[in-house]
């Protein structure tokens, strides 16, 4: 069994280092906290946006699950719009060793963005208006995208930051656009 240090160093950015999920560098000199630019699932409301993940993995990382946040606005059920935290049970509750940055970016995030909870909100407009009008619910979301998920409000973003805050990003470089690589993994 590894010990939590040596999962930190194998498990956080390098694992978005490979040329199937992009290219990643790390935040801050402990290697525990990075940004991911991130892209909405295709065939979702959220498609076409981008936006940045923050990610701290905890000293006993992986027998404790990372801290997920969006950073810039998004319009769900699941996520607090004005802190970005995510309410996900595999991370919150039923985190185990075996998942890693992968599986969080590749299948939980973007099944929770396919498949809301409005049962379980951290955003309770949202969750009512999915609930009551679905079609306005996709319309609003396609909004925020359009304000808060470009590509333009990713890079003022990062503009909050420090100068020696650095983004990962996660995706593919099919295309050699680094904008087409940032983010949305394919489902699996």
């Amino acid at each position: 069994m590894s010990s939590p240090k040596r999962r930190i160093e194998t498990d956080d950015c390098p694992c978005f280092l490979s040329s199937d999920h992009g290219s990643a560098t790390r935040l801050t000199q402990l290697r525990q906290e990075f940004y991911v630019r991130f892209k909405g699932p295709e065939d979702t409301p959220f498609q076409g946006g981008l936006w940045k993940i923050h990610v701290e993995l905890p000293d006993q990382y992986p027998y404790k699950s990372p801290s997920i946040g969006f950073v810039n606005r998004i319009f769900h059920p699941n996520i607090d719009e004005l802190s970005g935290s995510v309410c996900l049970d595999v991370i919150n509750q039923t985190w185990s060793p075996m998942y890693d940055m992968i599986n969080i970016f590749e299948v939980f995030i973007p099944q929770l963005l396919r498949y809301p909870n409005p049962t379980d909100p951290l955003n309770g407009e949202a969750a009512a208006l999915l609930m009551r009008e679905p079609k306005s619910y996709d319309a609003k979301v396609k909004e925020y995208v359009q304000k808060y998920a470009n590509k333009d409000t990713a890079e003022d973003s990062d503009k909050d930051n420090d100068d020696d805050d650095e983004m990962s990003s996660v995706g593919s470089y099919e295309s050699g656009d680094e904008d087409e690589a940032a983010g949305n993994m394919e489902d699996i």
